[in-house]
């Protein structure tokens, strides 16, 4: 069979490589062994290619003549798509249909296949290892394991799973890099549920876990950006969210959601991804988290309360921000929250006695600035708490921003 393969890059080096530099990669391709997983059969494949390609390149007659099939190959290519300029170069990648019709290809064996798999995979060709090997696994294909053409299926069959598992977790760690996050858990999916139906390598699928663990922040954060039609995949990422929430036991909680963020950094998450989500959803969601209870949770409910109340003209919703603020009032000063919901209710009286009790320095400052010629702080108050909602309250959500 034919592998989309040359022997300058069997040893990773350019078509212009001294004598030396083929012996030193030699040496080196030879001494970097591939994971520990892999089987005897599959070392030893990948050795002799990389015998074989040292072999032709080293032996300067055999080069010369090799060389010139390299170059007659990539002038036609030139020639037949002039878009494609400049020297050739076998680390050149050309996109499109010429890939499948000039890319440089070597005959191997039906032995040396997965050597080649593990070359193309020390080559990053993640996603033309996946077309190569994921057909192999195919029944009814005619060079699949089933028909034995590749060995014993039961010995050659866990090299190429492996190498299609390893390929979906570098690719997905390639897509990580470049913030594609959801098609990074897609190929990140595929390889642990190509591990999880063969039954094999346990300590690969940990990997990919892992990787699924400390990618799922970077998911949501992207699913929940998405534009309000796009509710299938928004869903998902509050689905995502409610997942880490549980496991960390809440957002204060002390639980291990397997992320790698500390409490500070989950704290931090949970404001950056306030501005995606609707004060009804964050309504739903934080006030079922404060019964926990969480006193972050609490209040940030209470934020979607109060906004939600404002900007609807929902009394009852204020009413129950109220209530909330009065157990928070336990353990720290919110007084001024408290004044604020109590006039916004009409509770005059009662929003008086709160900015009493605040120890709010600057705020107070403000109110009692703007409230001078009055027997009270509430015009103060109605100024601050107007200021207050739409500077600091209704910009963290995606509908009243």
């Amino acid at each position: 069979m034919r592998i989309p393969l040359d022997y300058y890059r069997i040893l990773g080096l350019p078509i212009q490589a001294t004598a030396q530099q083929l012996s030193q990669a030699y040496r080196d391709r030879t001494l970097q062994l591939p994971r520990r997983e892999y089987s005897e059969a599959a070392i030893a494949s990948r050795k002799t290619l990389l015998e074989k390609a040292y072999g032709v390149l080293s032996d300067p007659e055999t080069r010369e003549e090799y060389d010139a099939g390299l170059i007659a190959k990539a002038y036609q290519l030139q020639e037949q798509h002039p878009s494609v300029a400049g020297a050739p170069d076998t680390n050149q990648t050309v996109t499109g249909e010429t890939v499948e019709a000039h890319t440089p290809t070597i005959e191997i064996d039906n032995d040396q296949l997965l050597g080649s798999l593990l070359i193309l995979q020390e080559l990053g060709e993640y996603e033309l290892i996946i077309k190569l090997a994921q057909p192999l696994l195919e029944k009814g294909n005619s060079v699949g394991l089933s028909q034995g053409k590749l060995g014993d299926p039961q010995l050659v069959r866990p090299d190429v799973v492996l190498t299609l598992a390893i390929a979906c977790l570098e690719l997905g760690r390639e897509e990580w890099q470049q913030g594609e996050y959801e098609n990074a858990a897609m190929s990140l999916e595929t390889g642990q549920q190509l591990l999880l139906q063969e039954g094999l390598f346990p300590s690969v699928r940990g990997e990919i876990q892992a990787d699924l663990y400390k990618l799922r922040p970077y998911r949501i954060l992207e699913l929940l950006a998405l534009p309000e039609e796009k509710a299938i995949e928004r869903r998902k990422g509050l689905r995502l969210l409610q997942e880490m929430l549980q496991e960390r036991r809440g957002i204060d909680g002390t639980g291990n959601d397997q992320s790698g963020l500390g409490i500070d950094d989950f704290l931090r998450f949970i404001q950056q991804l306030r501005g995606y989500l609707t004060s009804n959803q964050q309504q739903t969601l934080f006030e079922a988290e404060a019964r926990r209870p969480s006193a972050v949770a609490t209040y940030l409910a209470v934020y979607a309360l109060l906004a939600r109340g404002f900007a609807h003209r929902e009394p009852a919703l204020i009413a129950r921000a109220k209530k909330m603020l009065m157990r928070l009032g336990k353990r720290q000063d919110v007084h001024l929250e408290q004044g604020v919901c109590a006039l916004l209710l009409g509770q005059t009286e009662e929003a008086s006695r709160a900015l009493e009790l605040s120890q709010e320095y600057e705020p107070l400052a403000f109110i009692r600035e703007h409230s001078q010629n009055s027997p009270d702080l509430l015009p103060g108050l109605c100024l601050y708490g107007e200021r207050w909602l739409q500077e600091s309250v209704f910009p963290h959500f995606r509908d009243l921003a």
